[in-house]
């Protein structure tokens, strides 16, 4: 007879942890899956082989432990971003949710409190109550834009010690208008993080140029969605300088493995390739914008890798009608609503015509 499992529940877990479940979209094996915002193109052939080659000649050294500073790949992804940002000024992790969670660590905690904006990325929130910082929900306006004088309020009255803002937004994929940055940086008592993880598709230019000067302002980036490297876990930040120290205060020793830290230094010697992906990316996304609007849906202005679109009287029964054709898209729990991710050119036109089906 097979023991039972004991439950979450009978351990000695943290109240605020309690009747939570852990983050994750379906993991589904169909054969065409469009709901976690990954590349849908493998990286170039070049830069698997210089990935390859670096892990490889780093493997011989495994003995030792790697540089805890990350040097090497800080300045690269300095090199990237442009923009005068110095090595000083970029530190890394194990993709952007563990440089939330180091933020988090820092500056957040017992006593302190967190602001977003709904709906946005929910690991915001989930990080947020595991670092036991308590968690503030601000609302966006019926189309989801974020107003400056509207944020500016609400950070006033909450008084945060930390407000995460996004562009684009995720799920809504919206880019944010820099004037709600400028706002809220005025009246915050603490820190502003902008997640850009979706920066690159974005028709928008960057919010990096709002750091100089603003001492409490982060980026944070990922190298998971135009770089193809989502297997990876890679993703970092732009700060102060002084931000960077407070990283160091609360990263575990060692933290970036030296296999990591070479295969992602051989893919930024790669940006260029990967940016083409990236371009075909953007052109297939308002090619599907333009279709889904043209067929009758109302569909929210993308600056991401993904597509908003509605509205349904039942969105999940449409999404398990499109799953049962094979196709695997996102019902992120907003009434009406359904996210697509941008797959290849043919995956766009599958999904497009599987549409078509369950909805005539």
């Amino acid at each position: 007879m097979t023991a039972r499992r004991p439950r979450l529940d009978e351990l000695p877990i943290r109240d605020d942890l309690r009747g939570l479940t852990p983050y994750g979209a379906p993991q589904l094996d169909v054969p065409i899956q469009l709901n976690t915002n990954e590349n849908p193109y493998p990286p170039p052939a070049a830069l698997v082989t210089d990935v390859a080659q670096a892990v490889a000649a780093t493997a011989t050294s495994l003995n030792r432990y790697p540089d805890r500073e990350a040097t090497e790949l800080r300045a690269g992804l300095a090199a990237y971003l442009g923009h005068g940002i110095s090595t000083e000024q970029v530190w890394a992790a194990n993709g952007s949710n563990e440089i939330l969670q180091q933020l988090l660590m820092a500056f957040g905690g017992a006593g302190r409190t967190a602001l977003g904006f709904l709906p946005s990325y929910a690991m915001h929130n989930l990080i947020a109550r595991a670092t036991g910082t308590r968690w503030l929900s601000a609302y966006r306006q019926d189309d989801f834009s974020l107003e400056p004088d509207r944020a500016r309020a609400d950070v006033i009255e909450h008084q945060p010690d930390l407000v995460f803002l996004c562009s684009p937004n995720n799920p809504t994929g919206t880019a944010l208008d820099p004037e709600v940055v400028t706002a809220v940086l005025e009246v915050a008592p603490g820190m502003v993080i902008v997640d850009e993880a979706y920066a690159e598709f974005s028709h928008q230019p960057t919010l990096l140029s709002l750091l100089t000067g603003n001492l409490r302002l982060v980026v944070t980036r990922t190298m998971s969605k135009a770089f193809a490297f989502a297997g990876a876990r890679v993703g970092y930040l732009a700060a102060d300088p002084a931000g960077v120290d407070a990283m160091r205060l609360v990263r575990l020793p060692y933290h970036l493995s030296a296999l990591t830290q070479a295969a992602a230094t051989a893919a930024l010697r790669h940006a260029d390739e990967t940016l083409a992906q990236v371009a075909q990316l953007r052109f297939d996304r308002d090619r599907l914008v333009a279709t889904l609007r043209e067929r009758g849906f109302e569909v929210l202005d993308s600056d991401a890798n993904f597509v908003m679109f509605g509205k349904f009287d039942d969105q999940h029964t449409v999404w398990q009608a499109i799953l049962d054709e094979g196709v695997l898209i996102r019902d992120v729990g907003l009434p009406g609503w359904l996210r697509v991710s941008i797959g290849t050119t043919e995956e766009c036109d599958t999904f497009l015509e599987v549409l078509r089906k369950v909805t005539s």
